[in-house]
């Protein structure tokens, strides 16, 4: 198991329509090294866990610039946790006003990734923070 790759489901909660930046993370994390699944556009919490928990995923990265972030990030978490499946290491970025990011890391969401932060750090942050599940680090 120590060479496992480590899994990553990339998703665009709700009904925002620009995913960019989504693919843009998704290609940067699948050069590194990583197994990446994109999920695609307008996708429900239920089905970014249920995708997660299916492909036996070590993190979810959401992104999101709808503004509805403060309902559909903590969503995830308490799927996660209802699922039992809150070791997955989740982490977002887009347009998220800092004073949300502290509520974020509140609802369980490790890490937030505004604009500006570079893919280098963004694959730096994974590299150090996600481990395959079952995997003590």
């Amino acid at each position: 198991m120590a060479n496992s790759k480590i899994r990553i489901i990339v998703a665009k909660p709700g009904l925002d329509g620009h995913d960019r930046g989504a693919k843009v993370v998704a290609r940067a994390l699948r050069d590194a090294g990583f197994e990446v699944i994109y999920t695609g556009l307008h996708q429900t919490p239920e089905m970014i866990v249920n995708a997660a928990i299916q492909e036996d995923a070590d993190a979810i990265g959401l992104s999101i610039l709808s503004g509805a972030h403060m309902t559909l990030l903590p969503r995830v978490m308490e799927l996660l946790r209802a699922n039992g499946a809150d070791d997955i290491v989740v982490f977002g970025g887009g347009i998220i006003p800092e004073d949300d990011v502290l509520g974020l890391k509140g609802a369980g969401v490790s890490e937030i990734f505004t604009p500006g932060a570079s893919l280098e750090y963004i694959v730096r942050w994974v590299r150090e923070h996600v481990k395959p599940r079952g995997v003590n680090a």
